[in-house]
């Protein structure tokens, strides 16, 4: 994903929510600090995303652009909706947030968060992913 793509994404769950502001969780919060990322960063085509106010909205937003959406299908990314706890974070995470705001989102914002918050939410997880080795046999 793109950083103009995860614009869109703040848009549209915008249009369908008529919310303001969105927080991004998922890797592709990377995306408010670091616009123009080597490709290997922008492999997920999904961003974890859920209404800062009414986080209770998420689920308009997964079956609006979620997986298998006609939005999905349409643009070949798509928007998950979470909520607060899906990720383990610290608790002033709010203050190093990098806001995304433009004409693309039509002035909604999106609170990326910050890379080390980031990195510490994904180690929190603990889900191993699959690695794809170029080369490898």
């Amino acid at each position: 994903m793109m950083r103009e793509e995860l614009e869109h994404i703040i848009r549209a769950s915008g249009d369908i929510t008529d919310q303001c502001e969105f927080v991004i969780v998922g890797s592709q919060s990377m995306l408010g600090s670091v616009p123009s990322p080597e490709a290997v960063f922008t492999v997920s085509m999904e961003a974890d995303i859920y209404p800062l106010q009414a986080p209770e909205l998420a689920d308009r937003i997964d079956g609006a652009i979620g997986e298998g959406s006609q939005f999905h299908q349409s643009y070949g990314y798509y928007a998950q909706g979470v909520g607060p706890d899906t990720a383990t974070l610290p608790k002033d995470w709010m203050q190093r947030v990098h806001r995304v705001q433009n004409g693309n989102t039509n002035d909604r914002v999106g609170y990326c968060l910050g890379v080390l918050d980031l990195f510490l939410a994904k180690a929190a997880a603990g889900r191993s992913k699959p690695r794809v080795l170029h080369g490898a046999v």
